[in-house]
């Protein structure tokens, strides 16, 4: 013990100065110290279905080292004093369950270097997550029904509809709840039942930017969950049945659209120069008379103002055929079977790309 009445001595041992943190000598410091306190085992839980990791009672996709820096992160309870931590990890694998992670820490508390070992065992238990038990359940939120108007399309056209739903899911961000519940043809079209309201939105918007035609949005209450209405939706997505330059009938008459608009399409009738915008909804009533890439394009040998005399690629006969309105002398015609008869049609812009690439 100190002789030096009044000075500072460990209160400990009673050893003289240097003295640190709560006035003890170096040794007694020690002796009483911990840099870093962590348990001996940790649990975590891997969906047996899926492999994805429960975190903070989160479900995710991340990778074994992910989980290692998260456990160790979640349970390491390092000194309130202590500063310029320094860290070193190496996880081994001692079974398909258990884990051991070798740690090294460095750190200054009271100015004196600390440096420990620590090892602590993972534990991976076997879960379920939400997804694969609401998939495993058959859960759904929402029902997209691919439809066309104007014509039934083929199961090919419908595919080609189905694919852009991957695209749609690539684009997404990497929501668990992002899932496709069950699947399949049905009368007159094809429907997909998801997971995820947000992600059949998604998939309509992406459809009518790309192919056009139009959303109908239905909700349905199912029941209720924590004095919350539980709902399902309903999105009825109707692709046209026609592309620019097919021949349509509509209003009686026989139309060919010529370009797409904003939320329906610009319509040049076939037998005079009349043109007008029409939605969608306006649209419903058409029917698919012919389609533009059924259509033929005859020269003609002898024509007048009227009529137009060419070979019949079917008969190798003569035929007349009325001329269209704005027909110039000279120009290939185009013509569909209508009512069993030749018809010629007005050129719209897209003829005229098509004869370039021809």
């Amino acid at each position: 013990m100190s002789s030096h009445l009044g000075g500072e001595f460990c209160l400990v041992c009673g050893a003289d100065p240097p003295l640190y943190g709560d006035r003890m000598c170096e040794p007694c410091l020690r002796a009483r110290t911990v840099l870093a306190k962590m348990p001996e085992n940790v649990p975590w839980v891997r969906c047996a279905r899926c492999g994805i990791v429960e975190i903070d009672g989160k479900w995710e996709d991340t990778t074994e080292e992910n989980v290692w820096d998260e456990l160790l992160h979640r349970n390491l309870e390092v000194h309130e004093r202590a500063e310029d931590m320094q860290l070193a990890m190496e996880a081994v694998k001692v079974s398909d369950r258990h884990t051991l992670l070798h740690v090294q820490l460095e750190g200054v508390i009271d100015n004196l270097l600390f440096q420990e070992e620590h090892t602590m065992r993972a534990r991976m238990a076997n879960g379920v997550c939400l997804t694969c038990t609401r998939r495993a359940g058959n859960y759904f939120e929402a029902t997209v029904q691919l439809r066309s108007t104007a014509r039934r399309l083929s199961e090919e056209e419908f595919q080609k509809l189905r694919t852009t739903l991957d695209d749609v899911l690539e684009k997404l961000s990497d929501d668990p709840m992002f899932f496709i519940t069950s699947e399949g043809p049905v009368t007159g079209g094809y429907d997909v039942v998801l997971g995820s309201k947000g992600l059949a939105r998604a998939w309509g918007r992406h459809l009518v930017t790309e192919y056009g035609g139009m959303v109908v949005e239905t909700n349905s209450t199912v029941g209720r969950k924590d004095g919350v209405d539980v709902t399902r939706l309903t999105l009825l997505y109707r692709k046209p049945g026609y592309e620019i330059g097919d021949v349509v009938q509509w209003r009686n008459h026989l139309w060919r659209p010529s370009a797409w608009a904003k939320d329906g399409a610009i319509m040049e009738r076939v037998d005079r120069r009349e043109r007008t915008g029409a939605t969608w909804r306006d649209l419903e009533s058409a029917s698919v008379v012919a389609q533009r890439k059924n259509a033929i394009e005859v020269d003609f040998i002898n024509e007048d103002s009227s009529v137009g005399e060419f070979l019949d690629p079917t008969t190798w006969a003569m035929t007349s055929v009325r001329l269209p309105y704005e027909h110039v002398t000279g120009r290939r015609g185009i013509l569909i079977r209508h009512d069993d008869a030749w018809m010629a049609l007005p050129h719209l812009a897209v003829d005229t790309t098509n004869e370039q690439e021809a």
